[in-house]
């Protein structure tokens, strides 16, 4: 009989790549994760690993075997969500994770919600970048999670995970009002080619959708600040430091000197879980609150 939480391992190796990014993510040590997948395979009858210099990949047999493993997963989560509904309901810890403008813009009122109607619940709230929301579900470090996307930048569909949309908003250029109007015979974003640009940090969703859509403009930006929270990035425009794509919740604090011009560019929010934990009661409850705090303008419909 072939072990869950060994099947567990297999599936992290395969998406994470080295033992070590497993163990770290698990709290295993490299031995032990080693050890664990060394018993799945005698367990299994077949090779389900081979070395590669250094590291380890799985065969083919591996592979098929995490299909399957996605498969148990998910009735495994199906089981818990339904047991958990005939016994307590919505009570318990539900873990959330949301990127700073979700954090700021929309997890108040959720937690409002939830406290009004689903008083035996704990909602705990981590603030994470989408990159690592998909780690996170699946190993347990989340129940709940916010991902997105942009038009240049789409995101990849993760293994072990179910998602939903939950809003869509239009992407401004913030630029200083002291500089010139934008021509209206020019698209806005090639008006400022030559400007400095300040973006998201590297390896973010949002610095890639910035270099994209400059890209796509006919230019590389010259970037001069790198600035996660749109809240900032805002004060550093209205300084005059440079320009800058901002979402629809990241606006809500502008300076009075910055200029917002709408642009043909939109990011999606989805909201993600494990598959299979649809039916959990802490995370129905949780995404029909999300629900009742978008704001209507940026709930698309179809």
């Amino acid at each position: 009989m072939l072990d869950v939480r060994r099947l567990r391992l297999l599936r992290e190796l395969c998406y994470r790549g080295t033992i070590a990014a497993v163990a770290q993510a698990l709290s295993f040590t490299p031995s032990a994760v080693s050890q664990q997948l060394n018993i799945l395979e005698r367990e299994a009858g077949v090779p389900l690993l081979e070395r590669t210099g250094r590291g380890v990949t799985l065969t083919p047999a591996g592979h098929r075997l995490v299909v399957h493993a996605e498969v148990v997963l998910e009735r495994l989560e199906l089981a818990a969500s339904e047991l958990v509904d005939l016994r307590t309901g919505p009570t318990g810890p539900v873990r959330i994770g949301a990127f700073p403008t979700a954090v700021r813009s929309l997890l108040p009122p959720v937690l409002t919600a939830l406290a009004e109607h689903h008083p035996g619940l704990e909602p705990l709230i981590s603030e994470i970048d989408p990159a690592g929301v998909a780690h996170a579900l699946r190993v347990g470090e989340l129940d709940v999670a916010l991902l997105h996307e942009y038009d240049f930048v789409p995101s990849p569909t993760e293994p072990g995970l179910s998602s939903e949309p939950l809003l869509t908003e239009p992407m401004y250029l913030a630029s200083p009002v002291t500089r010139d109007e934008v021509r209206s015979a020019q698209p806005v974003i090639t008006h400022w080619r030559d400007a400095s640009w300040i973006t998201a940090t590297s390896e973010t969703l949002c610095h890639a959708m910035t270099i994209r859509a400059c890209q796509a403009a006919g230019f590389t930006p010259r970037i001069r600040h790198q600035v996660d929270e749109f809240a900032t990035v805002l004060l550093l425009v209205a300084a005059g430091q440079g320009v800058a794509m901002v979402p629809h919740l990241g606006i809500a604090d502008a300076p009075p000197n910055v200029a917002l011009t709408r642009l043909p560019i939109e990011r999606r929010t989805v909201v993600a879980h494990r598959r299979g934990a649809a039916g959990h009661p802490a995370v129905e409850a949780t995404v029909a609150a999300l629900r009742t705090a978008v704001p209507p303008e940026l709930v698309k419909e179809g």
